[in-house]
């Protein structure tokens, strides 16, 4: 098995499990899935070392689901994590894992919520439990939740909930089940406390150790940008034409967005096909041969493939969702940047996922530098050369010779217009509004504010104020959410009673009067001009 990619169709895993992974673009198991689904299956005990983020809930997870005795309506499977946040993101999992199988409930139990919504939760029926060690404790104590069915225990990240102090509280837990339970335990190191935990409460235990890849990023460029939701598309847009790549690579996290986005860009002018588990496999074979041929340029998948994805010239890979595990981070840009080839990659953080990326950095031992969305001026030095180019590949080619209809406008101009008036004005209507915005931006920056903004910022006057119930947030928010900036790179807010001021630096100027024009902020028309 070790060599052995396993696939969870190949696993006697319930058809209703099969149709949620393959739902959510699980097609082959991780190293950690691979080399213990069968031992746990077979509901022997395994001890697995594994670091965060290498797929050992579905590892634990997917055999408890599996197991689980809809008739009977106990509690069947105990799983303790060490903080609230891990116990919330196992039974996230779970739900997803079992969602086609009915009656297979999970709840989250932890310190720090009351504790009467606990147990109104488990008095409607939950088959598997995952929680801290403490909260566990308490609801022992007042007999809202019995052991006594339990099939299954797991420890997740046990050296974790060691070095916090639980030791006692798990012996204690261990000692209510059932002696002929199967007992799993993951922990990122196997220190003499935690073997000794093993020898006491596992069954002569499977045990299965997994390494961290290390990503080797020599020859790819990591960059992240943070970015509103609303975002990410003009977001997305502008770092494939700045970058221009020949073949690139856009990683979403549900088929649904993929969808979404496919037809986002195709609408905006680019070449694109999607994949995802909802494509059979003889088309997916038919679009991989065709991106490798370079009949499109731009790739839109799930992690589905990313493993699979092997492709000549591939230079630019684009995480539009921060992925659901480390791993899947892994794996996703190291399509870029082989065989001595550079590559770029690019994630979007939102909010507080800049957590989530700091945890890829630690599993990957690499560091992503932080970015700006490309700027309106950047995009528009990009057109114009584009347009250059164009102009400059019709000359050569003679294109314009022997057309009548060419050859009759250009005589009529001119009659009464010289060469060059007739270029720029051809010129003027192939940019369309985008001189007109450029010329508001020169005149205003040009002309000195009454209070001077700080060095390489431009100062906007925002028609709303405290009058609206307008606060500085709701301008950041407002400006964050129309504008392709981040948060970050947004200056000074100074919010009066009828009017506010905001910094922007000088390269934003044009995005923000374009962007801004005709929005509202907390549902107040507002009016955006440069500061004069």
């Amino acid at each position: 098995m070790e060599n052995k990619k396993l696939k969870f169709s190949e696993t006697i895993l319930s058809e209703e499990i099969k149709r949620a992974l393959d739902e959510n673009g699980y097609v082959e198991a991780t190293p950690i899935q691979s080399k213990t689904l069968e031992h746990l299956l077979d509901g022997k005990d395994v001890i697995g070392q594994s670091q965060t983020g290498t797929g050992k809930t579905a590892a634990y997870g997917l055999p408890i689901i599996n197991s689980i005795d809809k008739n009977n309506n106990k509690v069947q499977a105990l799983i303790l994590c060490p903080t609230r946040e891990l116990a919330l993101q196992v039974v996230g999992e779970l739900r997803k894992f079992a969602k086609y199988e009915e009656g297979v409930k999970s709840l989250a139990v932890y310190g720090g919520e009351g504790i009467e919504k606990q147990i109104m939760a488990l008095k409607k029926g939950v088959k598997i439990i995952v929680g801290t060690p403490g909260r566990i404790m308490d609801h022992m104590r007042r007999k809202t939740i019995k052991l006594a069915n339990i099939k299954t225990v797991v420890l997740d990240e046990a050296d974790e909930m060691l070095s916090m102090g639980f030791e006692e509280d798990i012996e204690t837990i261990l000692k209510e089940t059932p002696e002929e339970r199967q007992t799993v335990l993951f922990s990122a190191t196997l220190d003499a406390r935690i073997r000794a935990i093993a020898k006491k409460y596992l069954n002569e235990p499977v045990e299965v150790k997994i390494k961290a890849k290390e990503l080797t990023v020599d020859k790819i460029e990591q960059i992240a940008i943070e970015v509103k939701q609303s975002m990410k598309d003009e977001a997305l847009s502008r770092i494939i034409d700045v970058n221009n790549p020949k073949k690139a690579v856009i990683f979403c996290n549900t088929k649904r967005k993929v969808d979404d986005l496919i037809e986002t860009l195709r609408q905006r002018g680019y070449s694109a096909e999607s994949l995802h588990g909802d494509i059979k496999q003889i088309q997916r074979e038919r679009i991989m041969k065709r991106f490798k041929g370079g009949e499109f340029q731009i790739l839109i998948a799930t992690d589905v493939v990313a493993r699979g994805i092997d492709v000549d010239e591939l230079n630019l890979v684009v995480n539009y969702d921060l992925p659901q595990e480390e791993e899947y981070y892994v794996h996703r840009i190291g399509r870029t940047g082989r065989n001595g080839a550079e590559g770029k990659a690019y994630t979007f953080v939102v909010g507080k996922e800049r957590r989530k990326l700091e945890s890829i950095e630690k599993y990957a031992h690499t560091k992503v530098a932080f970015g700006q969305i490309p700027t309106d001026s950047e995009m528009k030095e990009i057109k114009n050369n584009k347009l250059i180019t164009e102009i400059q590949n019709v000359i050569d080619e003679n294109e314009f010779e022997n057309n009548k209809i060419i050859d009759d406008v250009y005589k009529k101009l001119s009659e009464s217009n010289d060469k060059e008036k007739m270029v720029k004005a051809l010129l003027k209507i192939a940019f369309g509004e985008q001189t007109e915005v450029e010329k508001m931006v020169f005149d205003n920056v040009k002309k000195p504010s009454k209070v001077k903004a700080e060095k390489g910022n431009t100062r906007f006057f925002l028609s709303v104020g405290k009058k609206d119930n307008i606060k500085a947030k709701d301008i950041l928010g407002s400006i964050t959410s129309n504008v392709p900036i981040s948060g970050s790179a947004v200056g000074k807010i100074n919010v009066l009673d009828k009017f506010s001021f905001v910094e922007i630096p000088i390269q934003y100027a044009s995005d923000v009067l374009y962007c801004m024009k005709g929005k509202q902020i907390k549902g107040k028309d507002v009016r955006v001009e440069i500061s004069c």
